[in-house]
């Protein structure tokens, strides 16, 4: 695709500073960028994109006397997305149930699916209009996939799952393995059966090798809008609420009640059985033991103030020599009495 910087810049709603008639043909990052490419830049790598090659950069407002040809708009990221999704040839594939897919009886298709070579769509589950299945997909019995979701390759929808509109499902990923639930008795564990579900609110994406447990009764639910990275678990029972955002190798402990808007970092971790409230922060590798209240930006372990935390890890670097303070004052004081007596 080519574009000249005048049309890129109505696309997005942006004002051009200077050729306006450059022809973009490429979207790169600034180290990558050629004399064709358009980056973008904000803070604090607006110095870095002074000498990047590409024809032309993407900045935010109110950065004055840029050397290179400049497309002003307010959020660059988000301007620069809508770009890349614009510049990315979409992927085409015949509409259809190939006919090396699996289809069991009495399954409900919907218009314009797209089910390629070996899917498995199994008995009484329902695919809702426009939904894309790729190959080694799962959909189990009385599952349901709701209209315009994309399940990517070897992605299992358990039995009596359900999944809302517009969610993409990325490889692998497990909705509904069974929640980790045993008794013990003399040394014997023995299965809880796990005999709930797993609901995806709409617009909800799960990304690579997540495993999502059904609950024990009743549902676990990932709130509309949610999206999480790779490598998560969330355990039975949990409520994860709207518009969350879950980072890689995260694990939320079973019944754990999150709220709207919470930002989960790399690895953080939950005891279970608890309440976190809405529109907080945890940092990475934060471990969260306890309920939480709402609006806090958190970090360590346990989990505590992101600020003293910060102090709490700038002490600790002076600890090597404290310790050696401590030993001479100890010498000290025992010659001091020794003195005395």
């Amino acid at each position: 695709m080519k574009k000249t910087l005048r049309e890129i810049a109505d696309y997005v709603g942006g004002r051009v500073v200077g050729d306006e008639n450059i022809v973009i043909s490429g979207l790169e990052n600034i180290e990558g960028a050629g004399e064709h490419d358009l980056t973008f830049a904000v803070e604090p790598h607006i110095e870095e994109a002074k000498s990047t090659r590409a024809a032309a950069v993407m900045l935010p407002e109110g950065v004055e006397d840029f050397p290179r040809p400049a497309l002003y708009v307010a959020e660059p990221r988000a301007a620069f997305a809508s770009l890349l999704a614009l510049f990315t040839p979409k992927l085409v594939f015949s509409k259809g149930v190939s006919s090396e897919a699996h289809i069991g009886k009495d399954v409900k298709l919907g218009k314009d699916v797209t089910i390629l070579p070996f899917a498995c769509v199994d008995d009484h589950a329902v695919i809702g209009d426009r939904v894309t299945l790729y190959p080694g997909v799962y959909v189990g019995q009385y599952g349901e996939v709701d209209e315009d979701t994309v399940i990517y390759s070897n992605a299992t929808v358990r039995e009596h799952c359900r999944v809302g509109k517009r969610c993409i499902i990325h490889s692998s990923a497990v909705i509904g393995s069974d929640g980790f639930g045993f008794t013990t008795k003399d040394g014997v564990h023995t299965k809880v059966p796990q005999v709930g579900n797993v609901v995806l609110e709409d617009d909800v994406e799960i990304g690579a090798h997540d495993g999502i447990d059904r609950a024990a009764m009743g549902s676990t639910v990932i709130g509309h809008g949610t999206k999480i990275d790779n490598l998560v678990h969330i355990g039975h029972n949990c409520k994860i609420g709207p518009n969350c955002l879950i980072v890689a190798q995260t694990g939320i402990s079973g019944s754990t009640q999150v709220g709207h808007n919470v930002t989960f970092g790399g690895q953080v971790g939950t005891v279970g059985h608890i309440n976190i409230g809405a529109n907080s922060v945890y940092a990475a590798r934060s471990g969260i033991i306890g309920d939480m209240p709402e609006g806090v930006f958190c970090a360590g372990f346990p989990v505590q103030s992101h600020t003293e935390w910060l102090r709490m890890q700038a002490a600790m670097k002076h600890l090597p020599e404290l310790r050696k303070e401590v030993k001479r004052l100890t010498k000290e004081l025992a010659k001091l009495q020794a003195a005395k007596e």
